[in-house]
């Protein structure tokens, strides 16, 4: 789980990445995402790196977590071994 609650949308377009980056080379291929309610600044901005990664099998709504709309799930590709 990544929590960005207390970290600006500036910070959130390089830490995203980066951790989804870090789940793959674990071998971690679901993932969830708080970037909170507010005003949905943090969520389209998650939705939007999402959008642009290959990797990203899907993403949506955490309705399981209990997060709602404020948090994301993402499905991620496992990473091919030797690579």
């Amino acid at each position: 789980t990544l929590d960005l609650h207390t970290f600006s949308p500036r910070d959130v377009r390089d830490l995203v990445p980066d951790y989804l980056d870090e789940c793959l080379k674990r071998g971690i291929t679901q993932v969830r995402i708080i970037h909170g309610k507010g005003t949905g600044t943090l969520r389209r901005i998650v939705h939007s790196i999402l959008d642009r990664r290959p990797d990203v099998i899907s993403y949506g709504q955490d309705d399981v977590g209990g997060g709602s709309w404020g948090a994301t799930v993402v499905i991620l590709t496992q990473k091919p071994q030797g690579k």
